[in-house]
C-alpha cells in the first residue's frame, strides 16, 4: 500500500494548512471543490440575509400601521403598546434567523481568512493553523455559532431598539398630549389596570432591553466588521 495512504493526516501541518498556495501554484481538484462549495454557502448567507430583511421590512409596516391607527380618533394607547409586544415578537424571530444566518457567515469567513487570502499572498501564512480540523467539525456536526441572547442583543443595537423608543415616545405623546381625563398617568391605564403599574411594567420592560442589548458579552458573531478600525492606507498608493 502506498505510504502516503496510511500517513496520518494533520489539518495543522503546514502542508495542509496552507492549500490556498497550492491553489495558486497548480490546478487541483480541491481548489474546484472549495470553489463550489464557496459558492454554494454564499448563496446561503445571502438567502438568510434575504430573510432577516423581510424580518425588518414586516416590522416597520406593522409599526407604521399601529402609528397610523394608534393616533387616528377611534385610537387608544393601548394600541401603541401592543405595538411595542408585536415588535418584540418580531425581534425573537428576527434573532433566530440571526443564528442560522451567522452559521454560513462563520464558514465563509473562515474561508476568507484561511484560504482565499492564504491564496492571495501566502507569505501571510494563515489566520487559524486549525482551520481544515473546525471547517470539517462543523460540516459533520452543524452548530449555532452565536448564543441567542447575543443574537438579540446584536439585532436591538442594529435595528429594534431605535424602532422600540420610536414606540415608547408615540406612547408617552399619546397618553399626554391626548389626556381628556384625569392626568397622564390615569390616561395610561388599561382596563382596570392602573397606570401607574402599566408604567412600571413599561419601565422595567424598557430597562430589560437596555441591559440585554449592552450588557458586556464575549463576542460569538463573525458578521460584522469591526467599526473601530478604519482603513488608512488608499486602495490606490498614487492618490
Amino acid at each position: 500500500m502506498n505510504t502516503d495512504e496510511n500517513r496520518e493526516f494533520d489539518p495543522e501541518a503546514p502542508e495542509e494548512r496552507e492549500i490556498g498556495r497550492e491553489m495558486v501554484d497548480q490546478s487541483t481538484g480541491l481548489g474546484s471543490v472549495m470553489a463550489h462549495f464557496y459558492r454554494g454557502e454564499m448563496d446561503r448567507v445571502t438567502t438568510w440575509r434575504q430573510r432577516l430583511d423581510e424580518t425588518t421590512k414586516w416590522t416597520v409596516t406593522v409599526i407604521a400601521a399601529l402609528l397610523a391607527y394608534g393616533f387616528s380618533t377611534s385610537g387608544t394607547p393601548a394600541v401603541l403598546l401592543a405595538g411595542i409586544i408585536v415588535t418584540s415578537v418580531f425581534l425573537a424571530i428576527e434573532a433566530r434567523r440571526y443564528q442560522d444566518y451567522d452559521l454560513y457567515r462563520a464558514r465563509i469567513r473562515i474561508l476568507q481568512e484561511n484560504l482565499f487570502s492564504n491564496a492571495l499572498d501566502p507569505s501571510q501564512g494563515v489566520e487559524h493553523h486549525d482551520w481544515r480540523r473546525k471547517l470539517t467539525d462543523d460540516l459533520r456536526d452543524p452548530a449555532l455559532k452565536t448564543p441567542y441572547p447575543e443574537a438579540v442583543a446584536r439585532r436591538l443595537r442594529r435595528v429594534y431598539l431605535p424602532l422600540l423608543f420610536i414606540l415608547l415616545a408615540a406612547w408617552f405623546f399619546r397618553i399626554i398630549a391626548f389626556a381628556k381625563n384625569g392626568t397622564w398617568v390615569e390616561n395610561a391605564a388599561i382596563g382596570i389596570v392602573p397606570g401607574t403599574i402599566i408604567l412600571g411594567l413599561v419601565a422595567v420592560f424598557y430597562l430589560g432591553l437596555l441591559w440585554i442589548a449592552f450588557r458586556p458579552r464575549p463576542r460569538h458573531a463573525k458578521e460584522d466588521f469591526d467599526r473601530q478600525h478604519v482603513e488608512q492606507e488608499k486602495w490606490n498608493d498614487s492618490e
